[in-house]
Parts: C-alpha cells; sequence; structure tokens
C-alpha cells in the first residue's frame, strides 16, 4: 500500500523540516511505501529553498511549485490532484495539526465503514470572544447553506483515492474546500482530535468575514429564496398599510402627513434596496469568475526524484468532459 501526504506551504519556513520529519516518522509506521506532496503557494519566504533542500536529500518527497499565491484550499486542491497513493492524507505543515495523528485516523479507516476520516476540534481555542466568531460563522451556514458542514472541522483527513478522485471533478473556480469535503459524499466518518496552538491566527475579523460572504453566496440557493420572501412581505404589508389607510381617509376623513414617517420608509426601503442589490451583485460576480473558466493553479515546476518537469503555461488540459487539472506530469 501506498500512502500520499499532501500539505501546503505558504510562510512555512519554522515548521517545514519538523513537519516533515514527524509526518514521514508518522507514515513510516503504517506502511514503507510513502510520497509527500508540499505545494508552495508562493510562499514569501525560503519555504521552497527548504523543500527543496528536503526533496534533494530525501526522494520520496515531491515540491510542486506554483506560479504564485492562489490560495490555500486551491493549493490543496492541486496537491490532492498530483498525489498518487493508495491512501491520501491532507493535513497542514503548521504543525497545530500534528502529524502523528495519523494512527488514529488510519486505526479509524481500518474499521472498514468509511472512504473518508476527517478530523474535528474537541473545542474550539481562545476565550468567549474569541469562539464566537466561529459559532456565528457556522450557525450562518447552518441556517443559510444548502449543505451544512460539520462544526468545528479541520484540515487533516485520511481518504480512499476513489473520493479524492470524485472531489477533483468539481470545477467551481470560487469555493470553499470544506464545501466540496461535504457535497462530493462518499462515506464520511468524523474522529475528535486537538489542535494545537503554536502561532496567532492569521485569519483576521475582516478575512474572517470575507470568508463568511464567500462560502455562504458560493454553497448556498436559499439566500436568494431568503431575499424573495422578504420582498413579499414588504409587499405585502405595504399593501395592508395602504388599504388601511385609505379606509380610514374615506370613513373618518384623516388624512396621513408627517415628514418624519416619509424620511423613515425611503430610508428603510433605500436601505432595504441597497442591501438586496449588493447581494444580487455578490452573486452575479461569482458567476462571472465561473464563465472564465480559469484553472484553479498555475504550476510553474514539479520536482521528483528523477526528473523536474516543467508544466505548460496554463497547467491545464483539454478533454472531451470539460476543463481538469494537469496531472501528466505525476507518474
Amino acid at each position: 500500500m501506498k500512502l500520499s501526504i499532501v500539505t501546503t506551504l505558504y510562510r512555512s519556513a519554522a515548521s517545514i523540516e519538523e513537519f516533515c520529519r514527524r509526518a514521514m516518522t508518522a507514515a513510516q509506521a503504517v506502511t514503507e511505501d510513502v510520497e509527500l506532496v508540499m505545494v508552495n503557494d508562493g510562499s514569501p519566504d525560503d519555504s521552497l529553498d527548504l523543500a527543496l533542500k528536503l526533496h534533494r536529500s530525501d526522494p520520496r518527497i515531491v515540491v510542486v511549485d506554483l506560479a504564485r499565491n492562489f490560495g490555500h484550499h486551491k493549493a490543496l486542491m492541486t496537491g490532492l490532484a498530483h498525489a498518487s497513493g493508495d491512501l491520501v492524507f491532507l493535513i497542514d505543515s503548521d504543525l497545530e495539526e500534528q502529524p502523528e495523528d495519523l494512527a488514529l485516523f488510519y486505526q479509524r479507516f481500518r474499521q472498514g465503514d468509511c472512504d473518508v476520516v476527517y478530523g474535528i476540534l474537541e473545542s474550539r481555542r481562545g476565550g468567549f470572544l474569541e469562539k464566537m466568531p466561529g459559532a456565528l460563522y457556522f450557525r450562518l451556514l447552518e441556517l443559510l447553506s444548502d449543505h451544512p458542514i460539520p462544526r468545528n472541522i479541520f484540515t487533516a483527513r485520511l481518504m480512499t483515492p476513489d473520493y479524492v478522485r470524485a472531489l477533483l471533478r468539481h470545477r467551481d473556480r470560487e469555493f470553499s474546500i470544506s464545501h466540496l469535503w461535504q457535497v462530493t459524499g462518499f462515506r464520511q466518518q468524523p474522529i475528535a482530535l486537538e489542535k494545537l496552538s503554536l502561532s496567532p491566527t492569521s485569519y483576521t475579523f475582516k478575512h474572517r468575514i470575507e470568508l463568511a460572504i464567500r462560502d455562504i453566496t458560493t454553497t448556498s440557493s436559499r439566500l436568494l429564496y431568503l431575499i424573495f420572501y422578504v420582498g413579499i412581505s414588504i409587499f405585502g404589508l405595504s399593501v395592508v398599510v395602504v388599504l388601511y389607510f385609505l379606509g380610514r381617509y374615506f370613513t373618518s376623513g384623516i388624512g396621513v402627513d408627517g415628514f418624519t414617517s416619509e424620511i423613515v420608509s425611503i430610508w428603510f426601503l433605500g436601505g432595504l434596496i441597497t442591501l438586496i442589490l449588493g447581494i444580487l451583485g455578490i452573486y452575479i460576480a461569482n458567476i462571472l469568475a465561473e464563465t472564465k473558466r480559469r484553472p484553479y493553479t498555475i504550476v510553474r515546476r514539479i520536482y521528483r526524484a528523477d526528473h523536474v518537469s516543467v508544466t505548460a503555461p496554463t497547467a491545464v488540459r483539454i478533454s472531451a468532459r470539460g476543463t481538469l487539472p494537469d496531472t501528466s506530469a505525476k507518474r
């Protein structure tokens, strides 16, 4: 059995050597046939140089160098496209997810009732104010997303190649990988683990808000229905109010006046219309990104033990079924 470990590199210089040592040690306890695929996601530090040094000393290490930074989730998908193992272990390289947990994933996988074993946090790190944004985020996804994701899910997961191939068939350009994990289906089982807090998170409050907006608008059609129902409700309420004031005028002669009520109603409806147009604009922007049909990532070079492979400029090939990641150099 061959095991592929897939990870990404971005500002990973401080942890990459220890990660490789611990990951390889954990993998060798499962099988002797191991490969480690590291995707350099345009890291601005010397992560690539350190990865290439490890690659030269260990032929089992494969380095995929992207042309620029494309984002964590797209880099993960690129790494999965270059994995060739009978099992694939996906994990971040910052050592907050411990490579030694592979033994727990494999032990759960060997029960034979699942195609994927994924990790969830036993409890979120930080105090109440730090936990609250995460809780609100998952609550919003549960309410609005068409396919809610498990709470407190993280990157580490052990997968069969059939599941990985099915996952790579998704051609979304704007996506959350946790959503794709869920909609791909197959038999998935969670295990509760701890995630270490070795460094402050790079996800600022603004970044979290942007992620939440992207995740909801790329995974939810319920929000569009909610806008429709809000519009219907306001229209119905306005008809009732108009009929009420007309009836009062014709029966009692009492007219309607007041500058304040007019301004309040204008501001309310104006703000609501602006909000609705903004939401629709985000959906239209996502549609525009999908219609461009750009590749997930552009691979500059793939470093393997026997040769250095230079990919085509677009790193995609055209098949009868559409545009797929270029994996011609991975074997």
